[in-house]
């Protein structure tokens, strides 16, 4: 009796080329699993394809809402965007399909999982650490990593044994979505001096296409999850995609980065995340309104670890327990509207309430009513400096400190 082996399957050129190679290679059974999480994706007719390439079973999940609920919404509410550009959708998405794969292999009784990933990417970290962390005794296959074909060899190795694959040698494009964002890479992309062509984007307009006049949205959150647009309740998948398809006709949401992979290498990444770059901004922006300064500038410092930690894979460890218990002690005030508005590519927080606000007008105004008490301030002032006017006088400043200007005229 032949073992299992339980693919993580997109439909896209390596995973398809992986049941064959497989088969081949190591004599296995092959079933495939694809996790839908863009909300509508035709599950039947990758089911289709899988089982017409030689999948023994081809095995679909709908898990758009999991997705939002219990992975986007963490990640926002921790403002995690790494190397503070990128909204980790595709990272987001992998500890979910990691615990799918181990779930699948135990009920099928499979001693292998496999995945799409090259040698050089951060997703085959991420679904290694995570399915050895959920299940050591798995064993891991990467065709991708070991087969050792180029991209243009695979393609032909699909055009020998019969294998549909929707990329091709002039248009090779390697692309993963998902609700939370789009990522787009290989090709012409790959020249760090090019704009990227206008063929590679496909949610977000070009500004200069956008419409003329502005949108405005506003978004309500209840302790930092948005549960609302425009007045209307939504339920997590339907608020996303609303916002995707209004941010992306206004040109919100394409990123290009030079991004540092985890496995040492400077990548040309292009992303278009036109709700995750709205929410973001409107969560940090209602933040703003309700968050202490302390409590800000740690959790800025928190948001980059959160998001360091997601793209490194390590969805499921204690430390990422510790940052998100952090992250829910910080939002619990931070619920109120904030009304963005969307425009030539451009999106801007541009008014702000909640009932747990920390601004009072009375304090901030300098018109009159102004509560805010002037005769204070030297005597805040004095002790606040005390410490570094009582170094500076037994400890003075170097004369060749850049920063110490001897003499007045010799300011330019």
């Amino acid at each position: 009796m032949k073992e299992k082996v339980v693919l993580a399957y997109s439909g896209g050129l390596d995973t398809s080329v992986a049941i064959h190679w497989l088969q081949e290679r190591f004599n296995l059974d092959v079933i495939t699993l694809t996790v839908d999480i863009t909300g509508d994706r035709n599950l039947e007719g990758v089911r289709e394809k899988a089982l017409k390439l030689g999948a023994l079973k081809a095995i679909t999940v709908q898990a758009s809402e999991t997705f939002v609920k219990f992975f986007v919404f963490p990640a926002l509410k921790a403002d995690a965007l790494y190397e503070g550009v990128y909204p980790l959708a595709t990272a987001l998405s992998r500890p979910l399909i990691a615990r799918l794969l181990v779930d699948v292999a135990r009920e099928e009784g499979a001693s292998f999982v496999a995945h799409g990933c090259t040698g050089k990417g951060n997703d085959q970290v991420r679904f290694d650490v995570g399915v050895k962390t959920l299940d050591p005794g798995l064993k891991i296959i990467a065709p991708a990593r070991e087969w050792g074909m180029s991209r243009e060899e695979t393609i032909d190795y699909a055009h020998q044994h019969n294998i549909p694959v929707p990329a091709t040698v002039s248009s090779p494009y390697s692309i993963d979505d998902n609700l939370w964002g789009r990522s787009i890479e290989c090709g012409v992309l790959e020249d760090p001096w090019r704009e990227p062509p206008d063929d590679v984007f496909s949610w977000t307009n070009s500004p200069l296409e956008a419409p003329d006049k502005p949108a405005f949205v506003e978004v309500e959150f209840d302790k930092g999850v948005p549960v609302m647009l425009d007045g209307e309740n939504l339920p997590p998948v339907e608020l996303v995609v609303r916002l995707n398809e209004l941010a992306g006709l206004h040109g919100v949401g394409r990123i290009d980065h030079i991004e540092d992979r985890l496995v040492g290498i400077k990548s040309r990444e292009i992303y278009e995340a036109p709700a995750a770059v709205t929410l973001l901004g409107a969560h940090q922006a209602l933040e703003s309104l309700t968050l202490s300064r302390d409590q800000i500038r740690v959790k800025r410092i928190v948001a980059q670890e959160y998001a360091r930690l997601v793209y490194d894979g390590l969805w499921y460890t204690a430390h990422h327990k510790d940052l998100a218990s952090y992250v829910d002690s910080t939002q619990r005030f931070v619920s109120g509207a904030v009304r963005m508005k969307l425009f030539k590519g451009n999106c801007i927080a541009v008014g702000r309430r909640s009932p747990y606000s920390l601004y009072n007008y009375d304090l901030a105004t300098y018109e009159k009513g102004d509560q805010f008490d002037h005769k204070s301030s030297p005597g805040f002032i004095n002790i606040w400096g005390l410490s570094s006017s009582l170094q500076s006088r037994v400890q003075p400043l170097d004369e060749d400190d850049p920063g110490h200007i001897i003499n007045w005229k010799d300011a330019k």
